[in-house]
């Protein structure tokens, strides 16, 4: 039997060397149809078939094997997808989600809250808007009045500053508005502040308008003598210095000022004090065209600085002009007002205002006589004055905004009725009323009363001749 089991094993280890090696199987030779049957040939044929066929499947399944991997990474690539860029993660869609979810939420809330309390809904609106609306105006007040408008003083003088304007300003305390700046002007001077300086003569021009303010006419006046007085001792007794040539320019431009304004003041009905007027307008006068003579023949020093502007010093002739006419001294003014008109700008609406208290001035001339000359007669000085106040109507008619002002309604209808004037005084009551008229006409439009009024009492008077 042994021997029999082992010549099987024999002929199946010869059937696989000879698959092997010519790719045939026992199987697929006709052998297998010419043997008889026998039931142990059955056996070991079977036994031959299974054995040849084991490296066969061994083989295949390693082949699938191989080639899995390889198609299974073509299939995962070819199902990967291309991405156009980067995605959203989970976390931020149920984020966007809940947002969008609670947007909606809040406006179908915030609609049926309207729906069922119109009117309260709108008020509460309306306040929370006032809310807002005032906290940035307090922002800006903060920020352009508390802060900018302050920044070139120290903190000590500031904060006493703050005080004085608001009770000159916000809550009308003069008490507490004159303790205060004179506060400041202590506190400035213990932290060593120039008193020359614009900042601290401006805190004292501010006293002396306050003063104005209530009607402390007489304070104020003492108080810029004060600043006055002590402008003019710095300037003898320091303005000569080289290295104080820039200040003393601006401190005597101050000085000129501080003595126009004195002038209105002493000038003033609550003064009348023509005397001193005079005198304050006359020095700013001397005083502005003394500097400009020195300027002309001796130049201007280094770091001296440009003086005051023709405008400016237009504004001190006009001025003692203006002074000279309130005291029936036409002869003085017109040559005041006629330099006056060449110093300001040749197209505003202020040069209109001065021709035309030129020709008022011209007008009514009546200067003390000059022997060796003969008196310029009444006729010729009315013919000027009807021109000058001509030229001033045609100079504020052809003034165009932006720099037309009420200063030029105000020259036309004063102009105006000022020609109705010169007829009166020719004899032509014709025309004197037609321009009485167009004076009226002028006034009820630009709301000038005193206009008006005048001019009724011409039309009145021309009635009765």
């Amino acid at each position: 039997m042994s021997q029999a089991r082992g010549s099987e094993w024999r002929m199946a280890t010869i059937a696989i060397v000879d698959w092997t090696m010519t790719g045939r199987g026992p199987l697929d030779t006709g052998e297998a149809h010419s043997r008889q049957f026998h039931p142990s040939e059955a056996l070991r044929q079977l036994y031959i078939s299974a054995v040849w066929r084991l490296p066969y499947t061994m083989i295949a399944s390693g082949i699938r094997g191989l080639t899995r991997p390889c198609v299974s990474t073509t299939r995962c690539l070819r199902q990967l997808p291309v991405r156009s860029g980067p995605r959203a993660t989970i976390q931020e869609g149920l984020r966007q989600k809940r947002f969008q979810s609670s947007q909606g939420s809040t406006y179908g809330a915030a609609k049926k809250l309207f729906k069922a309390y119109p009117y309260s809904v709108s008020l509460a609106t309306t306040f929370i808007l006032c809310g807002v609306g005032g906290l940035m105006y307090a922002n800006y007040f903060y920020n352009s009045y508390i802060i900018g408008a302050f920044h070139n003083f120290p903190e000590p003088v500031a904060k006493e500053l703050r005080k004085a304007l608001y009770f000159t300003n916000q809550d009308l305390k003069p008490h507490q508005a004159i303790k205060f700046y004179k506060k400041t002007l202590r506190v400035a001077e213990d932290v060593g502040m120039d008193p020359f300086s614009n900042e601290i003569l401006g805190v004292k021009f501010q006293l002396a308008a306050f003063m104005e303010k209530i009607q402390k006419y007489h304070k104020a006046i003492q108080v810029l003598e004060i600043v006055r007085g002590d402008c003019l001792d710095w300037i003898e007794e320091y303005g000569d210095k080289p290295e104080n040539a820039a200040k003393r320019t601006r401190v005597l431009g101050k000085t000129i000022g501080i003595s126009v304004k004195l002038g209105e003041l002493y000038s003033g009905e609550y003064v009348k004090e023509p005397a001193l007027a005079e005198e304050k307008l006359v020095w700013a006068v001397e005083a502005t065209l003394k500097e400009l003579q020195r300027r002309e023949k001796e130049g201007v020093k280094p770091h001296e600085g440009e003086w005051l502007t023709q405008e400016q010093i237009g504004g001190s002739f006009e001025a003692l002009g203006n002074h000279y006419e309130e005291r029936d001294q036409h002869y003085l003014s017109s040559p005041l007002f006629l330099q006056a008109i060449n110093m300001s700008p040749p197209k505003s609406c202020h040069t209109a205002v001065l021709m035309n208290n030129l020709s008022i001035s011209v007008a009514q001339q009546d200067p003390p006589a000059t022997p060796g000359q003969a008196p310029v007669s009444r006729p010729t000085l009315v013919s000027n004055a009807r021109a000058w106040a001509n030229k001033a109507i045609a100079l504020a008619t052809n003034i165009a905004p932006p720099e037309r002002t009420e200063e030029c309604d105000l020259a036309c209808a004063v102009a105006t009725h000022n020609l109705a004037e010169f007829a009166e005084m020719d004899g032509d009551i014709a025309a004197a009323r037609l321009k009485y008229e167009e004076a009226k006409s002028l006034s009820k439009v630009i709301g000038f009363t005193e206009g008006v009024a005048n001019a009724d009492a011409g039309l009145k008077r021309l009635s009765e001749k």
